[in-house]
């Protein structure tokens, strides 16, 4: 028996790591000489950097940086085995959590923390970079990570203007003179899976600024903010970055990483299942099980576990998807490479119980034994 195991996280609940030992000791529990191959899923939002490190080989770093509010936080990013390559998730440095809701405000907070991570890396050796974009606190359009790369962003009077979102309506010139000369052989790898321009309706700020603690006269002031920056970037540096589908990510990121760093933006899943050469592994198997917390009509835009069904399909393995929660949209995941899909809570639980990270391992193991109980004696 072949079995390759990636689920992603449980949020709030279990890791990918631990959701997958839980499932590879219910397969054992039948077939106790199975081969298991286990890898850490993620689609380059949250776990990206655990995923990486632990798929492939590598080192977890933790560098002390300026966080959103501009206080000092300890980050943690990873470098892959290759020792070349650098694995960053920006909520490290600037994500929501790092925010207590009462303090939120995208006119203050910063990404600035990291560029920081950028330059620690570089300084590492790495020349190669995987960016994780999402959950970031921000709307400052990567001007923070920017500066603390070296390039400057001045206002009327020749001065740095201020970090966080509301520095971006006085700028009035671009310097790129002391930017890092090391960034001209980096190569940035941008896991982005949205599509909004940088500024206007379906911008960063008017679709993701609330969330982040705007109200409606900051939106109006932020959108002002990231045009302005679009056109002085047009005039300074001769680039378009409003037109770029993902501009608007993480506050505007998806724009400098492009306009700035020559990155390129891709789907976070195809991104990590490329990195990791997922369609090697896969090949060869009896099974792939895969899951997620919860599995409904947002698993169609671009989650993790349909881009591994997905990659299943095309070898012809069968998929056996797991998940916390389930509803009439899953049935649909059919029709996209998973063979089919388990609930795994198996009585009446409130919400906090069914998510005890105990209840949840101990509740992937039981379910995976009785499939793969029931699998042997099929094939029996």
């Amino acid at each position: 028996m072949k079995v390759l195991v990636a689920i992603d996280s449980f949020k709030g609940s279990i890791s990918s790591i631990d959701g997958n030992k839980a499932i590879s000791e219910g397969i054992r529990d039948v077939y106790l000489d199975a081969e298991i191959n286990t890898f850490s899923l993620a689609d380059g939002g949250e776990g990206t950097v655990e995923a990486l490190v632990q798929g492939i080989g590598g080192q977890l770093i933790k560098k002390e940086v300026i966080g959103p509010l501009k206080e000092k936080i300890d980050a943690v990013y990873g470098i892959l085995g290759d020792n070349k390559t650098a694995v960053i998730e920006v909520s490290a440095a600037c994500g929501l959590p790092l925010v207590p809701l009462e303090q939120r405000n995208p006119l203050v907070t910063t990404t600035y923390g990291v560029g920081e991570l950028i330059n620690d890396a570089i300084l590492q050796g790495c020349r190669e970079f995987v960016i994780g974009l999402g959950g970031s606190s921000t709307n400052d359009a990567g001007v923070g990570m920017l500066q603390a790369l070296g390039f400057s962003f001045l206002n009327e009077f020749n001065n740095e203007v201020e970090l966080g979102g509301q520095g971006l309506q006085t700028i009035k010139k671009i310097n790129r003179t002391n930017a890092l000369p090391e960034l001209e052989s980096c190569i940035f790898k941008v896991a982005c899976d949205v599509n909004n321009p940088l500024y206007g309706p379906n911008g960063a700020a008017n679709i993701f600024g609330r969330q982040k603690g705007a109200d409606t006269v900051m939106l109006k002031q932020l959108d002002e903010g990231l045009e302005n920056f679009a056109q002085i970037v047009q005039q300074d540096i001769g680039k378009d970055i409003q037109h770029i589908p993902g501009a608007g990510a993480a506050g505007g990121l998806g724009a400098a990483f492009v306009g700035f760093l020559n990155a390129n933006l891709q789907s976070g899943i195809k991104l990590i299942l490329e990195i990791t050469e997922m369609e090697k592994h896969i090949q060869g198997m009896d099974f792939v099980i895969t899951g997620e917390g919860k599995m409904d009509g947002q698993t169609f835009m671009g989650k993790a576990p349909l881009g591994l069904a997905q990659l299943a399909k095309k070898h012809g393995v069968p998929v056996i998807a797991l998940a916390g929660g389930i509803n009439e949209d899953t049935a649909l995941l059919n029709q996209h490479g998973i063979t089919s899909y388990f609930s795994i809570v198996n009585a009446p639980l409130t919400l906090e119980e069914a998510m005890d990270p105990k209840v949840t391992y101990d509740n992937l193991r039981s379910t995976t034994k009785q499939l793969f109980r029931l699998i042997q004696a099929v094939r029996n």
